[in-house]
């Protein structure tokens, strides 16, 4: 029920991708990582495959930073959301879209 707040995430992933088989995503949020102020979650989700949850990682002040980096499926052409659960309960986020030529994920 929090809302989500736009800043602190960054998103990285290439706009428009040749084949949706494999496309490579990071993700940064903005945080000292300290015990007082850190990342808790990360959660990367879509809004055009089968299974709208792409990822998840827990993290804690002692991983340092919150940067994490996975490879992905795209069926088609569509919007990524990466949010990012804080140690103070706010949500942050970033959506992109993605253009994808080649399409995966399709039975």
């Amino acid at each position: 029920g929090a809302p989500l707040r736009e800043g602190r995430v960054t998103f990285e992933v290439p706009p428009l991708v040749d084949n949706g088989n494999l496309v490579s995503v990071s993700v940064q949020v903005q945080s000292p990582m300290t015990a007082a102020d850190h990342v808790r979650e990360i959660a990367i989700f879509n809004d055009g495959n089968p299974q709208p949850d792409v990822a998840r990682f827990e993290l804690s002040p002692r991983n340092g930073r919150a940067d994490v980096a996975i490879g992905i499926r795209l069926s088609s052409t569509q919007n990524l959301i990466a949010a990012a659960r804080m140690s103070d309960g706010s949500f942050w986020h970033q959506r992109v879209e993605v253009v994808v030529v080649l399409a995966a994920c399709i039975e």
